[in-house]
């Protein structure tokens, strides 16, 4: 594959009153606060107060078998503990409510059926097994990723895995060159094509979208 550089690959923009400081933490409620996550919270708590900018406090409450009440406010009380206080989200509130991930399930539906509408995703229904075991029979290795497979499957082959009762995850309909752009922090980054919304967007089951 060829390589094409992504458009929006420009250095960050001035702070100034034009481009204010938003940042944002955004821990999953699914154990106790850590030390890596409260260093997040508290570099970005001081960039916004440096600024002037503000601090958004967002729940990805989205790994149901994982996700608890109690961790939830473990958080909250840790923050407290330590000062850190935010500008919006949850306990706060803010213009972009709800600032649980699990309450903007219809906004993403929304943009999934925009996007289903218009020819950019696709169901996919290759498991991993399945995909790994695509590149071990073509002599590549097995932990490459997706292989794009499902954007030609027919109709027939979609029956016939609804059929079999698989659950699919949902695709971008990307070009087949690679994405390229510079990072500040990590350099060159290179991204197949394809990458699966469900994984980082929804949950698979049924195609239930519930994040952003």
């Amino acid at each position: 594959m060829t390589t094409v550089a992504a458009p929006n690959s420009a250095a960050i923009p001035a702070v100034n009153a034009e481009t204010p400081v938003r940042v944002r933490f955004c821990p999953s409620p699914t154990g106790t606060p850590h030390v890596g996550l409260i260093r997040t919270a508290l570099f970005n708590w001081a960039y916004a107060r440096h600024t002037g900018g503000k601090l958004i406090f967002r729940i990805e409450d989205t790994d149901s078998a994982r996700d608890s009440e109690e961790s939830y406010h473990q958080l909250l009380d840790a923050l407290k503990w330590l000062g850190i206080d935010w500008d919006e989200g949850v306990e706060v509130g803010g213009p972009h409510e709800p600032y649980r991930q699990s309450q903007r399930s219809d906004m993403y539906q929304d943009v999934i059926a925009k996007l289903k509408a218009g020819g950019h995703i696709y169901e996919s229904y290759s498991t991993p097994e399945e995909i790994e075991a695509r590149h071990r029979a073509a002599g590549r290795d097995p932990k490459l990723g997706y292989d794009g497979f499902d954007r030609h499957v027919t109709e027939e082959q979609l029956a016939q895995y609804k059929a079999e009762g698989r659950n699919a995850v949902l695709r971008l309909r990307m070009p087949d060159e690679d994405l390229t752009f510079n990072d500040l922090v990590r350099g060159e980054i290179t991204f197949k094509a394809d990458p699966c919304l469900t994984s980082l967007w929804c949950v698979p089951t049924e195609l239930r979208c519930t994040r952003s």
